[in-house]
């Protein structure tokens, strides 16, 4: 199957969720991450959720990395290169939507994407083998290649593996984890 598919699948099997079932089904992933191995870093990147997208609900996660005083760090998009900065969050960081409906910061301390230890990333599919198809842009792609090569990368998913298998480009770059409400999956 093309990534092209995987995506207007995933899509639209997301919009198939009842907003009851995107709350508990977040929850369950934020649970699940609890029992993962990743929690004695400093620097962890998080996408803030589009909801428009029925993306997973982040706030579940935020509160975890509150509670264990990690420092949080977010991203604004640039859409003429597809590249990323990023930006610790703190209690006077602002947030406004972009034209996409992608919560951003406005400015703030920027952070260097070397700097991070843990990168929770957002995805529509993704195979046995930790490769991704994420909206197609390339965002994700570009910015792990930044980060140092141990940084974790954690996958952030509603649903199972798909056994379709995909085509992955060179750029590519696989996940570590993918944690799901009933599963956590290895690469």
């Amino acid at each position: 199957m093309t990534k092209k598919a995987l995506r207007t699948k995933y899509k639209a099997l997301r919009q198939q969720l009842s907003g009851i079932e995107v709350e508990d089904y977040s929850l369950a992933i934020a649970n699940q991450l609890l029992s993962l191995s990743i929690w004695d870093h400093s620097f962890y990147h998080i996408f803030l959720t589009i909801e428009e997208q029925k993306e997973i609900n982040t706030d579940y996660i935020l509160n975890i990395l509150a509670g264990k005083d990690k420092h949080v760090v977010i991203s604004k998009s640039n859409f003429e290169d597809c590249s990323m900065t990023h930006f610790l969050l703190t209690d006077s960081t602002a947030i406004k939507k972009n034209s996409y409906n992608i919560p951003e910061p406005v400015d703030g301390i920027e952070i260097k994407a070397s700097q991070l230890d843990v990168v929770f990333i957002p995805l529509l599919a993704y195979d046995r083998l930790g490769n991704r198809v994420g909206y197609g842009k390339g965002f994700y792609d570009r910015f792990l290649a930044n980060c140092k090569p141990e940084a974790l990368k954690v996958g952030l998913s509603f649903f199972d593996v798909d056994e379709e298998s995909f085509e992955a480009s060179e750029n590519d770059i696989t996940l570590d984890y993918c944690v799901t409400p009933n599963n956590i999956i290895t690469f």
